[in-house]
């Protein structure tokens, strides 16, 4: 029992409105005051502060002073419909958690929490997004339940939270089970017809190109789990780590301390076509994350077409163009928070037969080298080559003496008057872009054209499709080969080219990157045409059984299946027939009635409309003799009305007797002289 249970509800209460309000916050839209406002809010309403309860009307004005900002932002175009709704929303909440605390007040603040997780689904409908959803309707269910219990225990009197919390939470689990059921089999439309969404997150964006590369400094990005995108690859290779370079741009010209490019934009358009294609490209469709921050189109090494595209902003989605730029880099015109197209790529090991669309200026820059670079350079590329001239052996001859005489690091100090002759001379260690340099500069000096690429290298299979990290961004070499183009070679050490984030790290993301992927194949994107193939499954024989003898008999899936259905039939024909077993609402009413009669008979006289719970409380509180026998007669009655705890036999005639005995005993009182 508890002597404080509207305590506990009220935490409930405003915990579950938190919840909602977080199913919207994890989308990073909302304006940082509504943040700020709202964990305010909370704080002084959980710790019993409602600051509003004497000034409702004040408050009122000043909420609708906001919503008059808010609709003025939206008219504006400073700030999206939704999102202004959304932080609307989570205002009015804030101002029912922090009012008197009375019926009115708990419906609102239920009511806007519904709206919460309505503008939470869509601003974001991620993972994290269901785990609120999840606990707003525990919370504020359970809330909700011990209103309705505290509102029949007459007033005084203590609720029995202990004794209901275990019907409470077998309802809630029923209706949760039930929730899920119609989730699963009611016909609906797939979220993704009226658009994907697209929220920016709760962290500054990881990776990205830029117009330079300029070397020195330590290598932090390659510490970065955090995912920058997601592709699908068609024909799908099936492998759980894919060691293929995500091309973004390449670059021609070195001054000694940075990369650049001497190309210059060329046009826009829906689609870009890089080179000429074959019969066998790989399709990629490919997601740029908020994480990504960047605008440049990233694809599998020597892409032929990039287009389709699609931009996600706070405002919508919608179609866009893309622009090449120098370097071969693409990219979108338009800012978003993340970005969708498709790519088609040479497949492996292709032969390019040409340099793709290079001007002379930049077919002249491959051989071009910085002012001032180290003397020592050169002499270095001929002592290791030892005469090779062919440019893809001389590459590769060069790569295998980098990888074998120099130290891979991350630590390096700041910048270097001569990035390249430290790199090579002094320190004798350093990431992958040094490396890259070292290689390219290497093979100008003997003649040999060269470019470095920056992109990703990797894959992580999650779900049927590959992600991405921060923490494989990296660069490496193009020679250009007569007959074959542009041809990959890296000179950084294997070991090294993926991410160097901590395995633990990268061991939960991957854990919670599948619990994502599959939530959103499951639950965000589950549609009809899913509904269709979960009941197909259910009969289709196992893939590869038609080589076998046909049988006769259902799969074994089949079974499973039927299983299962017959042991859920089998436990809730148990629970109706201990539900039929249970003494019946109508007892404990025929038994209140008695007492009713009872009273009306010999009993105090009685308001007009006064329930018997609140009779009895008033006896109590005016201390009259009748008191002992009336309030454990009517605490068992609301027990065994709302409280799931039944009269058993023989109960109510022995209380019956009991308050015949209390009402004789009051008479003879009143009749003594």
């Amino acid at each position: 029992m508890s002597a404080r249970p509207l305590r506990l509800r009220l935490v409930l209460r405003d915990v579950g409105a938190g919840a909602a309000f977080a199913s919207m916050a994890v989308s990073g839209q909302l304006p940082l005051w509504t943040l700020g406002l709202f964990g305010l809010a909370l704080a002084l309403a959980l710790l019993g502060k409602r600051v509003f309860a004497r000034r409702a009307k004040l408050t009122a004005v000043l909420l609708l002073g906001v919503a008059a900002v808010l609709a003025l932002q939206v008219m504006s175009g400073a700030m999206n419909m939704v999102v202004a709704a959304c932080a609307f929303a989570g205002l009015i909440a804030a101002h029912r958690m922090l009012s008197q605390p009375d019926a009115t007040a708990d419906g609102q603040t239920n009511l806007a929490g519904l709206l919460m997780v309505a503008g939470g689904a869509a601003l974001s409908g991620d993972m994290v997004y269901g785990a609120c959803l999840i606990g707003f309707g525990v919370l504020s269910s359970l809330a909700l339940a011990l209103g309705v219990v505290e509102g029949a225990v007459p007033e005084g009197e203590p609720v029995p939270v202990r004794g209901v919390l275990r019907p409470l939470s077998s309802g809630l689990a029923f209706a949760v089970a039930g929730a899920v059921a119609f989730f699963v089999l009611f016909p609906r439309l797939n979220w993704t017809v009226v658009g994907p969404r697209s929220a920016p997150g709760l962290g500054a964006a990881t990776a990205g190109f830029s117009d330079t590369v300029r070397l020195g400094g330590a290598g932090t990005i390659k510490g970065n789990p955090r995912v920058v995108l997601r592709a699908t690859l068609t024909p799908d290779p099936g492998l759980d780590a894919l060691g293929a370079y995500w091309v973004g741009r390449t670059y021609d010209t070195f001054d000694g301390q940075e990369w650049t490019s001497v190309g210059a934009p060329q046009k826009s358009g829906e689609s870009i076509i890089l080179r000429p294609g074959s019969e066998t490209l790989v399709h990629q469709r490919v997601e740029l994350l908020p994480a990504y921050g960047g605008r440049t189109l990233v694809a599998l090494e020597m892409p032929a077409r990039l287009g389709n595209a699609l931009v996600h902003t706070s405002l919508g989605t919608r179609r866009t163009v893309v622009q090449r730029l120098g370097g071969g880099e693409v990219r979108f015109v338009e800012s978003g928070i993340s970005y969708t197209y498709e790519a088609y790529s040479l497949p492996p090991n292709a032969e390019e037969g040409s340099t793709g669309k290079l001007s002379r200026a930049e077919h002249d820059q491959l051989l071009a080298l910085p002012e001032g670079l180290d003397a020592r350079v050169a002499p270095l590329a001929a002592k290791v080559l030892d005469g090779e001239r062919e440019p893809l052996a001389a590459a590769r001859k060069l790569a295998a003496w980098l990888q074998r005489e120099y130290g891979y690091t991350l630590e390096l100090s700041g910048e270097v008057a001569d990035p390249v002759a430290d790199f090579l001379f002094t320190r004798k260690a350093g990431h992958c872009e040094h490396f890259a340099t070292a290689l390219t500069l290497l093979l100008r000096t003997q003649g040999i054209s060269a470019r470095l690429a920056t992109g990703f290298f990797g894959g992580e299979r999650v779900d049927g499709a590959y992600l991405v990290r921060a923490g494989d961004a990296h660069a490496w070499t193009h020679v250009l080969v007569p007959g074959r183009g542009f041809v990959t070679v890296d000179a950084t050490p294997p070991a090294h080219r993926p991410t160097q984030s901590s395995a633990f790290v990268q061991r939960l993301l991957a854990l919670y990157e599948a619990l994502e992927s599959r939530w959103r194949n499951s639950v965000v994107d589950y549609s009809f045409r899913d509904q269709v193939d979960a009941a197909r499954a259910l009969v289709r024989p196992p893939r590869g059984s038609e080589e076998r003898t046909p049988s006769r008999l259902p799969p074994l899936r089949a079974w499973v299946t039927a299983a299962l259905v017959a042991a859920v039939v089998y436990r809730a024909w148990r629970a109706l027939s201990r539900w039929k077993r249970r003494a019946r609402p109508m007892e404990a009413t025929r038994f209140v009635d008695a007492v009713e009669a009872r009273l009306a008979q010999g009993g105090p006289p009685r308001r007009q409309g006064e329930a018997l719970e609140e009779f009895s409380a008033r006896l109590a509180r005016e201390g009259h003799p009748l008191t002992p026998a009336l309030t454990p007669l009517t605490r068992r009655y609301l027990e065994a009305r709302f409280g799931d705890r039944p009269l058993v036999t023989g109960e109510a005639a022995r209380l019956l007797e009991s308050l015949n005995r209390a009402l004789e005993a009051d008479a003879a009182r009143r009749r003594a002289p």
